[in-house]
């Protein structure tokens, strides 16, 4: 079924649409060159409701947004916890744990070091975080072994997919909310396909190692230990506590195992960060008040990063709305899944790439598009991660990225040649997952 003509045509003719899409072009440059994301999202939303002379409509999605306790309880909580992981050092006792026996694997080694990684990434959310901890580690095992430093650089950047199987991963308490489902649920949901991912991008990863041979037994010439800035990342444990090293799984482990053997206790995101903290606090025997005052500080980051950017493309999705740019999207895919599911693999992809922020990628189009996916023959949950998994594919696919730098400087390298090689095995996986949603 195609749109009413009729309607597409009045839709042009308004000076408003054409502003929008004017300010659209000078927002993703904005991006390009670095400015504030909060604020660059901010402005324009703004903007474009003056434009549309209904600048209240601004103003409503920001209390809105602002005052979602849902997501505020989840991130706010889990970012908490990572600050408690990252005080207490238990994210390194577990990035050792699970690199120790990588040492004598030769080959194998770059699958198997993108298995370890993409399974830390469930405990360790951010990027660029996940690149400084297990950075230095993997890299220099990977040279060690025979790779080349670009290459290890990304299979460390390439394996943070399987982040999407932690229930207090933003993207996922913030599309569970849109389609109003329980957040395991959601998880559940998308799972199988998560896991599948992981192997799908080291299976292209390898296959490139190879193509771009990536491995010499003996080494690549100026490729050394010595070459590599160790420094750029933690100094991880010499040996591993597992009571230390289980403290970052454990809430993941908690909302798992409750949701499957007793789903009427209901355990929320918040409760199970706050289970974690407690055995921490146990275990490792840290000072009380440093643990509390840096869980509350990882909450207010969380608030003020990560909530405050769902805010900010809450309201330039407003903006979108108020110039009747939504309406004439929304009108344009009724009846045409397909198209549907194209902007969502393509659009977060090539603004992810082009700005270095998955994050802004995803959460604006999910934002304003995903929400009507009923309308184009589609589910939210399905739309939502296919635009969330070409997001974080195109932040892995630019060199402007935080995390891609941090990879990149760790290896030594450029990060246009470790891009060189991520970006092939992410569009790879990109197709493979458009084709089975």
């Amino acid at each position: 079924m195609r749109p009413d003509s009729r309607f597409i045509k009045a839709s042009f003719m308004t000076w408003t649409f054409w502003a929008a899409l004017v300010i659209v072009v000078l927002t993703i440059a904005a991006l390009i060159k670095r400015y504030e994301t909060r604020l660059v999202l901010l402005t324009a939303g703004f903007v474009m409701t003056l434009l549309a002379f209904d600048p209240m409509a601004a103003f409503k999605q920001f209390d809105k947004s602002m005052t979602n306790a849902s997501l505020i309880i989840a991130i706010c909580s889990s970012m908490g916890f990572a600050g408690v992981m990252s005080l207490t050092k238990c994210d390194l006792h577990l990035v050792s744990l699970l690199t120790k026996p990588l040492r004598t694997l030769g080959v194998l080694l770059l699958p198997c070091c993108m298995l370890v990684t993409g399974f830390i990434s469930v405990a360790i959310s951010s990027f660029a975080g996940l690149c400084a901890a297990v950075g230095p580690t993997m890299i220099i095992l990977m040279v060690r072994a025979g790779f080349h430093p670009a290459i290890a650089a990304a299979a460390v950047a390439g394996s943070t997919v399987p982040g999407f199987l932690s229930p207090g991963t933003s993207h996922n308490v913030f599309i569970s909310k849109l389609a109003d489902m329980p957040i395991m649920d959601y998880i559940y949901a998308t799972a199988p396909r998560t896991i599948g991912l992981l192997f799908v991008i080291t299976a292209f990863m390898t296959v490139l190692c190879f193509a771009y041979k990536d491995y010499k037994k003996g080494g690549f010439e100026g490729a050394s230990i010595a070459g590599i800035d160790v420094s750029k990342g933690p100094e991880l444990p010499e040996k591993a506590n597992l009571l230390f090293a289980f403290a970052p799984l454990l809430p993941v482990v908690i909302l798992f195992v409750v949701s499957l053997t007793w789903p009427e206790l209901k355990m929320s995101v918040a409760t199970a960060m706050l289970i974690g903290m407690l055995y921490t606090l146990v275990v490792t025997r840290s000072d009380p008040a440093d643990v509390m005052k840096k869980f509350f500080d990882g909450m207010g980051r969380g608030y003020g990063n990560i909530l405050g950017l769902i805010i900010a493309a809450g309201v330039f999705a407003a903006g979108l709305r108020t110039c009747g740019v939504i309406d004439l999207f929304v009108e344009y895919l009724k009846g045409s899944s397909e198209i549907a599911k194209i902007g969502a693999a393509v659009g977060p992809l090539v603004l992810g790439i082009m700005t270095g922020s998955g994050d802004a990628a995803a959460f604006a189009f999910n934002e304003a598009v995903t929400v009507h996916a009923p309308e184009f023959g589609l589910t939210i949950p399905d739309l939502g991660y296919l635009a969330i998994v070409s997001a974080t594919l195109g932040r892995v696919t630019s060199p402007i990225a935080a995390g891609m730098i941090v990879i990149a400087g760790i290896a030594n390298v450029s990060p246009l040649d470790v891009v060189k090689r991520t970006a092939i095995a992410n569009i790879g996986t990109l197709i493979v997952l458009y084709m089975i949603s």
